[in-house]
């Protein structure tokens, strides 16, 4: 290969995020996570798809309003931005391949630790029967592993607007088969209009509320089985222990989003997948 069509490490990680997010999409395809407990279907009472609704809603709604600080005390927020300002020096000196992938590297390994955590938060209440009391938690651990994945990447996540598309990343992960791939796209897009826009998300108007409800109802759809195992006294750890699989799911979404967004404006060529 010729040193003029020789790819820079950004586009060689570009590349490699793209092949990240085929095989996410590969995955959704297999549908459901929960698919193999859906024979509770008709022990299952009607009216708890929209109790788990309210639930996530009011647990969004709570967490954004008086629980970030409190998320904000279970990891250094100040470290987080130093290593990205680190990060982004030696990228600019360095710029190899080892440099450029610490951003994803940062991200992985605070991944890797709310999972942990969410593992014994779910089981945890699982055990003793708490199906529905265990949703603030799980949204506290949600929203905890995709702000930490937001400042591996040098995003902040105090505004409306980001508020929203960190709730639109949730929502979308969520889905299977083609409405996957149809939020998904639709979402690739949006990040196309926000780098595009200076990277802020000024102009970013989704109401709030909507979006709060929108990704409830996506995660409340998906959940429903695993949330009424939970419930029930003693063998709800087995509905338990999905928590920590959906908070993977999330958050490894989450990467390949703030990936993309982070990438975008650094790329000197696009390929258009994905």
């Amino acid at each position: 290969m010729s040193l003029l069509n020789k790819k820079s490490p950004w586009d060689k990680d570009w590349n490699d995020l793209c092949k990240k997010e085929a095989k996410f999409e590969a995955k959704r395809q297999e549908g459901p996570t929960s698919v193999l407990i859906k024979k509770l279907d008709r022990f299952v009472p009607r009216k708890l798809s929209g109790t788990l609704d309210a639930a996530f809603s009011k647990g969004f709604a709570l967490i954004f309003e008086k629980g970030t600080g409190v998320i904000e005390k279970t990891y250094n927020k100040e470290k987080r931005q130093a290593e990205f300002r680190i990060n982004t020096y030696a990228s600019e000196v360095k710029g190899d391949k080892q440099s450029v992938k610490q951003f994803t590297k940062r991200a992985k390994a605070a991944k890797a630790t709310n999972l942990l955590v969410s593992s014994v938060e779910g089981i945890g209440l699982g055990f003793v029967g708490a199906g529905i009391p265990d949703i603030p938690l799980f949204v506290a651990m949600v929203l905890k592993s995709v702000y930490e994945v937001a400042l591996s990447y040098g995003y902040e996540y105090e505004s409306e607007g980001e508020k929203v598309f960190i709730l639109k990343v949730i929502e979308v992960a969520m889905y299977d088969s083609d409405e996957f791939i149809y939020h998904n796209e639709e979402l690739n897009r949006l990040i196309d209009e926000i780098v595009e826009d200076g990277d802020n998300l000024d102009n970013y108007k989704v109401d709030k509320e909507l979006q709060i409800d929108l990704t409830a109802k996506a995660l409340s759809k998906e959940m429903l089985y695993t949330k009424f195992l939970q419930g029930q006294f003693i063998i709800g750890i087995a509905g338990g222990i999905f928590d920590p699989i959906y908070i993977n799911r999330i958050s490894n979404f989450a990467v390949l989003k703030y990936r993309r967004r982070f990438l975008r404006s650094k790329v000197s060529s696009r390929p258009s997948s994905l």
